[in-house]
């Protein structure tokens, strides 16, 4: 009987060992034969799997005889499927499997869960509509990714913008109707986020960050590839949203904090096959003003599925909509036609607590944004998409700003807001590989319709009141009030505004690796423009206006170091199509359309960028030089300005030990009107739309023990006059500079995450404005706890 057991232990050992020895193997190598790290490799309808190590091996142990599908998947690589076979106990060495490079839009959505630095993101589709790693790419952009903003429990896009390097704000959102998103300045130019997912979206009000995937900053005139509606000449801001997912799970969070700050945030992605995937993402979020009065309160919900026919063929649809509400936030606006009887915040005497507005005067925004995607896979080498999108917003309620008069009294004008915004786009990409000869080519050949239709009903402005800076009355009606308001505005008339405008693009892009070490990258896009706006009744002329234009860019990028160290160098072309203006002979009374050229803008840029030790410190330094020869100046009407802005960046995101991970960022910008023949004051000036000078971000984040981690950081920029276009009439009006210091603690397992958060700790008061001036935020404390299912 001993024996017997003795035997039967020998032989369930031997084959426990057997099994436990049976194995599938193989290499991921990319188009170029270079092994690729962190590769997703999966045992298609089970809990196996494994990732590519530094050499692209991998290896998944443990496998039983039978037949199997291999899913090999990694992000910016079209996903490849194996059939693979276990016969008699015997493991599989499947050999080297290339895997072709394809666009992140066709729903490659994958986790990288060997990554270490994990504030870095090495690739992108969106930037150059081609899958470029950043290394690879002549273009420089910043990436804030979905990792940084949980780190930081960011709850405002304003606050998620502030880890770009060189982007400092100018405006908050108002809500008003055509731009009523925020402003930032890039580069030395003024900049809206107005893109989403890489088309064109409406984002006219506040911009929940709870469904915000990460934000792309791309730097430097972008007209090649996206025109000239969503980019400005000092770059463009690309909002990814959450996208469906191959998993059923998901995770709701509940925050609260200073100035009755509350959040709810549910996300839910549910998969019931390989094909098909739905993900809903909802919540409600609201806080009030620092300030004696004022709020901010936003719902929002965006489903979106994705089927998967077949592996060549992709259909992908998401949808969002908002219903945003706020008081207008205090903007200080100063004169610009008569010398300032104050030069600084210390002499204007303001105290930020007081609003100057309460809390039942509000102005409304409910947006929605769609977009449907057909991504078919041709072969391994050329991909299509096919995208269908467009917005609604609309901006109801009254909007009011403070208007600087004379001494320090400011006057309130308000409008009764009644206007929408439709937009339409159609876009088609191809994009594909090949090679001619030993020389490899990554080509992208693309064409985009955008339709804009804005109908404004809303009132002319009208005047309510004066009051000093410490909000005593001086003349008009004492209360803001809906009553006191719409009599204000009662006889004054309606604007009656119907504006379209439509655009139609064709566009192609070559990056052509001559060597290992050398690629180039050349790109052209044509352009036609047709603007339709309203008529004034003793116009002459009619308002229809079509302008075209073409529009190059190009780059060289060499890699010293293949995949760790490149230099390189762009041109890029920006253009702005000026909408026609009625000029008034004061002479006669004939008003008469006024048409214009196309601005240009050309940027020249060189720089570094590293991928060094192991992915585990990734930078971009940068010099810039832009040229903007015949800039449009509202105040004359004319089209005659110069504009030089140049300057240096830096973006650094380091992982030095385990458990460290750092984001910093540093940007200089000199700016200066260098011609302005019609307003010679201006020459010599800094351009209005820079900003500060100096901007710097820092964060870093610690993971101590297993589950406990804690982040410490700071923001801040250099003085800058707010007025400097107009400082040779108004004189200087300097907004200080200000260093704002940020910490969290916070606690983390798989399935929960508790963390407070403190921004401005040393309560410091400071400002931002753009002619304007706002106060920010004083210290603020959220708490935020995350169920994860």
């Amino acid at each position: 009987m001993k024996n017997l057991l003795l035997l039967l232990t020998l032989f369930l050992v031997s084959f426990v060992s057997i099994a436990q020895s049976t194995a599938i193997e193989g290499t991921i190598l990319d188009n170029n034969q270079s092994p690729i790290i962190g590769v997703n490799v999966l045992i298609k309808n089970t809990t196996k799997g494994s990732t590519s190590d530094v050499d692209g091996n991998f290896e998944i142990k443990n496998i039983t005889n039978g037949d199997y599908v291999i899913s090999v998947s990694y992000l910016g690589y079209k996903t490849k499927e194996i059939e693979v076979s276990i016969i008699n106990n015997e493991s599989v060495a499947l050999g080297n499997i290339t895997m072709y490079e394809g666009n992140e839009i066709l729903n490659e959505v994958v986790i990288d869960i060997d990554r270490k630095n994990k504030f870095s993101r090495k690739q992108s589709a969106y930037v150059s509509k081609l899958p470029l790693k950043n290394i690879d790419n002549s273009q420089v952009y910043n990436t804030i990714t979905n990792q940084l903003l949980i780190s930081q429990s960011v709850n405002t896009f304003e606050d998620a913008l502030k880890n770009a390097a060189g982007i400092t704000k100018l405006w908050s959102s108002t809500g008003r109707s055509g731009d009523g998103a925020g402003y930032y300045s890039s580069r030395g130019f003024a900049v809206q986020p107005q893109l989403v997912n890489g088309v064109a979206g409406i984002t006219n009000g506040f911009i929940n960050p709870s469904n915000v995937e990460r934000v792309e900053v791309i730097k430097g005139p972008a007209g090649t590839l996206f025109g000239s509606s969503v980019s400005s000449y000092g770059g463009l801001i690309n909002i990814i949203t959450k996208k469906p997912y191959n998993k059923t799970g998901g995770e709701i969070t509940v925050s609260g904090g200073s100035f009755d700050f509350a959040k709810f945030n549910a996300d839910v992605n549910v998969s019931p096959s390989d094909k098909l995937s739905f993900r809903i993402n909802t919540g409600f979020q609201q806080e009030h003003s620092f300030q004696d009065a004022g709020f901010k309160k936003s719902v929002f919900v965006a489903p979106s599925i994705s089927y998967k026919l077949n592996n060549n063929l992709t259909f992908n649809f998401s949808y969002e909509a908002s219903d945003n509400e706020q008081t207008n936030e205090t903007f200080l606006f100063l004169n610009r036609y008569a010398p300032l009887a104050f030069s600084s915040i210390d002499e204007l005497n303001y105290n930020t607590d007081l609003s100057f507005t309460n809390d039942d005067i509000s102005i409304k925004n409910i947006t929605q944004n769609y977009r449907g995607e057909i991504a078919w896979k041709i072969s391994d080498q050329w991909s299509s998409q096919t995208l269908i999108s467009g917005g609604l917003a609309k901006s109801l309620g009254y909007y009011t700003y403070l208007w600087n008069g004379s001494e320090a009294l400011f006057n309130l004008y308000a409008q009764d807001t009644d206007a929408r915004t439709k937009t339409r786009n159609l876009q088609q990409n191809f994009t594909g590989t090949f090679k001619i000869g030993d020389i490899e080519n990554k080509l992208l050949v693309g064409a985009d319709y955008l339709d804009y239709n804005t109908i404004d009903n809303s009132s002319n402005w009208g005047y309510l009141h004066t009051i000093n800076i410490d909000g005593d009355l001086v003349y008009g009606e004492p209360e803001i009030n809906e009553e006191n308001l719409s009599a204000a505005l009662t006889g004054i008339g309606y604007l009656d505004s119907d504006i379209r405008q439509n655009i139609l693009g064709f566009y192609v892009s070559d990056v052509v690796k001559v060597l290992p070490s050398l690629s180039v990258m050349a790109s052209l896009r044509y352009d036609r423009f047709d603007y339709q706006g309203d008529r004034q009744t003793n116009a002459d002329d009619d308002t229809e206006y079509t302008e075209s234009t073409f529009s190059p860019k190009f780059g060289v990028v060499y890699q010293p170091i293949v995949d760790q160290l490149s230099i390189f160098a762009n041109y890029q072309n920006g253009f702005s199509y000026v909408n026609p203006q009625y000029i008034t002979d004061f002479d006669t009374g004939i008003v008469t359309l006024q048409s214009y050229d196309v601005e240009q803008a050309n940027q020249y840029e060189f720089g570094v960028k590293t991928n060094l030790f192991n992915n585990k410190l990734e930078t971009t330094l940068s010099y810039y030089n832009i040229n903007v020869d015949n800039k449009y100046y509202w105040a004359t009407q004319t089209q005659d300005l110069a504009i030089n802005s140049q300057g240096i960046e830096l973006e650094v995101n380091a992982n030095p030990i385990d458990g460290l991970n750092i984001h910093t960022g540093f940007s200089y910008n000199d700016s200066e009107i260098t011609d302005s023949p019609s307003a010679r004051f201006l020459e010599g000036n800094r351009y209005g739309e820079s900003g500060a000078d100096i901007t710097y971000n820092f964060w870093a984040d610690y993971k101590f023990f297993e589950n406990f981690g804690a982040g410490v950081g700071f923001n801040g920029q250099s003085e800058y006059d707010t007025m400097v276009d107009y400082k040779s009439v108004t004189g200087s009006f300097d907004i200080p500079a200000y260093t704002i210091f940020n910490a969290s603690l916070y606690y983390e397992t798989n399935t929960f995450r508790a963390s407070i958060k403190a921004n401005n700790i040393t309560d410091k008061t400071y400002f931002s404005g753009w002619s304007t001036v706002t106060p920010q935020r004083p210290r603020t404390i959220l708490g935020s706890v995350t169920f994860k299912f």
